[in-house]
């Protein structure tokens, strides 16, 4: 493992890269469009994910032609148990999502990676989360992992309501829910941004998420040093998932 330090104090780690065979331990519903699904397997053993917006490879059919590759969040990883657990979004249409679906106990899959992580410090003054219902997993993980003095502003736009959810954190947070014919870009742009050193962690539709980046940066003066910007998904295309100029 090879640690590079960026000059916004952000650690950027690499990983070896690995597949991994799992096997589905537990399967839950979190809301009518989440399923928490947790894989099994010895092969997890050295799995590392340091960061919350690691992503992994979740690969069905692997060595077939009929073989999909999808990025996703480790929401949980519990390695005394070898646990690795996963939330899949059920919005729309897609192999990943339909095998969530229907997943039970006792199924295989392969796991690739993570490549690696981008380890953002926990002392920043302030944290600003905002994302679709895409970027609710690594939220969720990281309002978990902020300390009690932290302080955190979310903004979270769903397609249904239903699917809002309680966080848990012992940092102050302050949730904005939206709803789909709300603009997360336009909430950011009304936010008045603390005082002090602040991050700003933001996922979800390509586009949206590009010019939310050029609002924090050109509009509100926020150090473009101190952002992360990710393409979780690109409207028209598949499988797409891209980290925007950090």
């Amino acid at each position: 493992m090879t640690t590079e330090l960026s000059p916004s104090r952000v650690q950027r780690v690499r990983h070896e890269l690995k597949r991994r065979e799992l096997q589905v331990a537990r399967v839950s519903t979190l809301s009518p469009h989440f399923r928490s699904i947790t894989f099994t397997g010895e092969s997890l053993a050295d799995f590392v994910s340091a960061s919350f917006d690691d992503h992994v490879k979740f690969i069905l059919n692997a060595g077939t032609d009929a073989m999909v590759a999808r990025d996703y969040t480790p929401r949980h990883f519990d390695a005394s148990a070898r646990e690795l657990t996963i939330e899949f979004a059920l919005h729309g249409e897609g192999p990943a999502a339909d095998w969530a679906a229907q997943a039970a106990p006792g199924q295989q899959v392969t796991v690739g990676g993570p490549r690696g992580s981008f380890i953002i410090p926990l002392d920043y003054d302030w944290h600003l989360l905002a994302g679709d219902e895409t970027a609710l997993p690594a939220i969720s993980r990281r309002l978990e992992e902020l300390p009690a003095q932290a302080r955190a502003t979310v903004l979270v736009q769903l397609g249904d309501a239903a699917d809002r959810r309680a966080f848990r954190s012992e940092a102050d947070v302050r949730v904005q829910w939206l709803d789909a014919s709300q603009s997360l870009t336009a909430a950011v742009r009304d936010l008045v941004l603390p005082e002090g050193e602040g991050y700003a962690w933001c996922a979800g539709e390509a586009a949206s998420m590009a010019e939310l980046r050029r609002v924090l940066v050109e509009e509100k003066g926020h150090d473009r040093h101190a952002i992360r910007a990710a393409a979780y998904w690109k409207r028209g295309a598949t499988a797409h998932h891209e980290n925007l100029a950090d």
